[in-house]
Formats: structure tokens, sequence, C-alpha cells
């Protein structure tokens, strides 16, 4: 009887060591899943359509196919590193906010050394990954971009000021001299206006966000722009910067000598991105408030406004 139940009850011959090796599967995937998700990767997206056609620019055509590969891959590695950095100083924060408590370290699903030591060495490895197959002045640019979204943004200001995103943004704007310098060896005017349309670009872009947010941030004590100020303060900020973004993208022109696919597009693009931020505005003359201002609408009119100038930069290169 005792021999009866034993065959009854046996698994089949390699059953319990597939169902181990299942369940290490799957627990494998979770992990690289999370800490994938500690890159930010579609943060990450934004910032490599702002590299790649900076060197199409550079390069006046097609880039070569390894240095682009490299600086992508490296650039990627970078920027990662600097997110997942992020993520463990503001680990506390993030677990308070709606928006970010679903991260890897806000539901516990990473530890907080595993992350470090994770943002670390892809700092490392970007670095040093720039520096032997591209150049040393990519790879110190991307350092640079590391430690002053790290100590200077996350440490110091986001903390500290309303102007946080304004001066953090820099950190953001990086990518554009890394792609240029990965090609030339060097810097020059032309990417040097481009890092200015994305330092311009970032205040308003962050700030509609914000908004949409603003209970987030303000529980999380950040004092982002619409925690401190008024809603009307808030889009009169984002319309200047949306002015300087639009005037500073004309300049490309005349600096890099493109044709005039460029600055038709520009001007387009501007447009729409101006006329966008007056509709914020008309709606909060007419007294919408809070999510009925509706300021998502320009964030994600932001993210197409730049992904297409930085195509037309590419486009156009190849047509000189």
């Amino acid at each position: 009887m005792t021999l009866l139940t034993n065959k009854q009850t046996m698994a089949p011959p390699g059953t319990a060591a597939t169902a181990a090796a299942a369940t290490t599967t799957r627990t494998l995937g979770a992990v690289i899943k999370a800490y994938v998700a500690l890159t930010k990767p579609r943060i990450i997206e934004l910032l490599l359509i702002t590299t790649l056609p900076v060197m199409f620019l550079a390069a006046r055509g097609l880039p070569p196919l390894w240095t682009a590969t490299a600086t992508m891959v490296f650039g990627t590695l970078s920027a990662g590193s600097a997110n997942v950095l992020n993520c463990y100083i503001d680990r506390d924060i993030d677990k308070t906010m709606r928006r970010t408590r679903r991260r890897p370290l806000a539901k516990a699903d990473v530890t907080p050394r595993g992350a470090l030591i994770f943002g670390i060495v892809l700092g490392v490895l970007s670095t040093l990954g720039l520096g032997l197959t591209v150049n040393w002045v990519a790879a110190g640019l991307s350092l640079a971009a590391i430690l002053f979204y790290v100590f200077v943004y996350s440490m110091i200001l986001k903390r500290r000021t309303s102007q946080n995103i304004v001066w953090g943004g820099i950190a953001g704007c990086m990518p554009v001299l890394i792609g240029w310098s990965g090609i030339t060896g060097g810097l020059s005017w032309a990417p040097l206006v481009l890092f200015g349309v994305v330092f311009f670009w970032t205040p308003p872009h962050t700030w509609t966000l914000a908004m949409r947010y603003r209970e987030d941030y303000a529980a999380a004590h950040v004092p982002m722009l619409p925690v401190v100020a008024t809603e009307r303060q808030v889009v009169r900020q984002t319309i200047a910067y949306t002015w300087a973004t639009v005037l500073c993208s004309l300049l490309l022109w005349p600096v890099a000598k493109t044709t005039l696919l460029y600055p038709a597009v520009a001007l387009v693009l501007g447009a729409g991105c101006l006329w966008e931020v007056y509709r914020l505005l008309g709606r909060l003359n007419a007294g919408k408030t809070g999510v009925d201002l509706r300021p998502m609408r320009f964030f994600h009119w932001s993210n197409i406004y730049l992904a297409l100038l930085f195509l037309a930069v590419a486009v156009d290169a190849l047509l000189v």
C-alpha cells in the first residue's frame, strides 16, 4: 500500500527540476526587469533622440557606423547610470509620490545596495567604453553629465530650490555635446546651439508635468515651481521658456549653414509649440485650474516637438 502511494504521488522524472528551473527563470526575469526599470528607459529614449541626429550634423551626412553605434550603446549605459543613481538618492520620496511609487526601489524589488553598485558599474563601463572605442572627450563629457545629474541636481538642487530643473536640466543637454564630440573629437557653436535648445526646452516640459502631479511633489517636499508658485506664474514662465526654445532653435540655420528644410520645420514645430502653450494660458484665463488646465497636452506635445526637430537636423544633414 505504501509502495502504491509512493508511485501515485511520485512526480514524473524531471518535473521537479523543470518546475524549479521555471521558478528560477521567472525570478531572474523579474530581477532583470526591475534593474532595467531603474535605468528609466523612456528617459533614455529621449536622450538618444538628441544624440544621433547631432552625429549626422557633425559628419555632414551618415556618421561612421562603428562610432555611432558605440556612442549610442555607451551613451545608453551612461544615461542609465545617472538614472539608477538618481533612483537610489530619491528612493525615500519615490515612495510618497503616486507617479513614482511603483519604481523598483520604492517597491523593494531591488535593494539600495544593489542599485548603488549597479549605477556605479554602469557609469564606469560607459566612461571606459566611450574612451576606448570613441574618444576621451566624449567619455569626459559623459562622466561630467553623470556627476552633474547625481551630485548637483539630485543631491543639491532638487530638494532646495524651485530652479532645480532649470540648472539641473544641464545634464540632459549633454548628449548633444557627446554626440558631436564623438564624431569630431571637439566642440563648436552648432552643438552649443542645440545644447541651448534642450536647455530652454527642459523647464516648460518638466513644469507642465509637475503641474499635473503638484500634490505629489508637495507631499514629497520637492519645491518644483508649480508647488511654490501660482498657476499663472508657472504658465508665464512656461511661455517665456517656450519662446526661448523656438528662437534658439532657429539659430542653428545660420550657425550650422543648414539647408532651408531645417528652419522651415523648426518654424512649423515652433508655431505648434507656441500655439499649445497659449492654449494653456487661454484655459487659465477662462477660469480653469488644476487638472482642468490640461497641462499634459503641452507635456506630450513638447516630446513630439523635440523628437521631430532633431529628426529634421539629421535629415537636413543628409541633404547638404
